[in-house]
């Protein structure tokens, strides 16, 4: 968001804002099953730490050079360090607790992704607003630089999948060869997706419709509350609905949210869809890292989140390029609807799964 809305301020078009956002995900597309292979053999601890700092200095950069030009830079460290932040929590929450305990725990990340999703719009707009768009930056940093030092500080070893077969080639087509693997993958990358581009339309469709960035930023606090609320109930639904009834509900409710951004202008009517699509959104996450793990073999979590990642960057890198050439062209409309059919046909492929 505040990436976005800076771009605009120094004279960029909604294309340059669709390139800077594709640069998040550019490195992290070739990178995320290396960094799960290494994050597999050494431990999540010194990935953690580097990709920490890493968030910390690309974030600080545009205070400390306020330019258009700086923002490419900022975007690609921060994209990848947070690509390594992701796969390590994720193989850190998987390894901890008992195989049937593993949903509920995803569900409680979640929660933590869904505490900063809440908690960084509102910051960030009030700091856009307040103190303007590069010192909104230096503000943004101290989240990363604190996470650095609280976990330099922890001295227990961190929990991590246990180890393949030694010696074994793994080849890693052979991942896509599982069934569930390959399932979990298409929905995954359909979801994240319709969570990815909510943070690249919602800051151009609200400064085009003449909002102020606090504004965008309550507008989008809405939509990380209700994924807040609803991984609350997480730990109690996972109990009692089947997996793949919780995701081909959740794009069914996104993909409706999103058919009807295009019509609504005002700010409690975005606040109600936003919270609407947050719920769908949100609900699924943690079902998508319990399938992924459990259908992963032995000692190769960390790749299969790794090739998780590298597939939806892949997508995003090239999907907010389009979305902005689209937008540009067309106006903002076919860019929410054809999102919306993407994710509605996500929600009858994951109704077949169903059994």
């Amino acid at each position: 968001m505040t990436t976005s809305l800076f771009a605009l301020q120094l004279g960029a078009s909604e294309f340059t804002v669709g390139l800077l956002m594709a640069l998040f995900a550019l490195l992290p597309m070739l990178l995320s099953v290396s960094a799960g292979r290494l994050i597999d053999r050494g431990g999540p601890r010194r990935p953690l730490l580097i990709a920490f700092a890493g968030l910390a200095v690309g974030t600080a950069l545009p205070f400390a050079f306020p330019f258009l030009e700086i923002l490419f830079v900022s975007t690609t460290l921060v994209g990848t360090a947070f690509m390594i932040v992701h796969i390590a929590m994720n193989s850190v929450f998987g390894a901890h607790g008992t195989p049937e305990q593993r949903a509920m725990n995803f569900s409680w990340l979640a929660l933590g992704f869904s505490t900063s999703n809440s908690l960084g719009p509102l910051v960030a707009g009030f700091a856009i607003d307040g103190l303007g768009h590069a010192n909104a930056f230096l503000v943004l940093a101290v989240f990363p630089a604190m996470a650095f030092g609280l976990l330099l500080a922890r001295r227990r070893r961190l929990p991590r999948p246990e180890a393949g077969a030694p010696g074994k080639r793994t080849r890693l087509l052979d991942l896509l060869r599982i069934q569930g693997l390959r399932n979990t993958f298409i929905v995954s990358l359909l979801l994240a997706m319709g969570w990815d581009l909510y943070t690249f339309l919602i800051p151009l469709y609200g400064a085009r419709i003449g909002l102020a960035a606090a504004t965008i930023g309550v507008i989008m606090s809405t939509f990380a509350v209700a994924t807040f609320a609803v991984r609350l109930a997480m730990p109690l639904l996972v109990k009692r609905i089947r997996h793949w009834v919780v995701i081909a509900s959740a794009m069914a409710v996104a993909g409706t949210a999103y058919l009807m951004f295009p019509f609504v202008q005002t700010v409690p009517l975005l606040m109600a869809l936003s919270f609407l699509l947050g719920m769908g959104l949100g609900c699924a996450q943690p079902i998508i890292m319990s399938l992924l793990y459990e259908a992963s073999p032995p000692g190769r979590q960390g790749e299969a989140v790794g090739l998780r990642t590298s597939l939806l960057n892949a997508s995003h890198t090239l999907i907010p390029l389009a979305s902005g050439a689209l937008s540009v062209a067309f106006g903002m409309a076919p860019v929410f609807w054809l999102l919306s059919a993407f994710l509605l046909g996500g929600a009858w492929f994951a109704r077949l799964r169903i059994k």
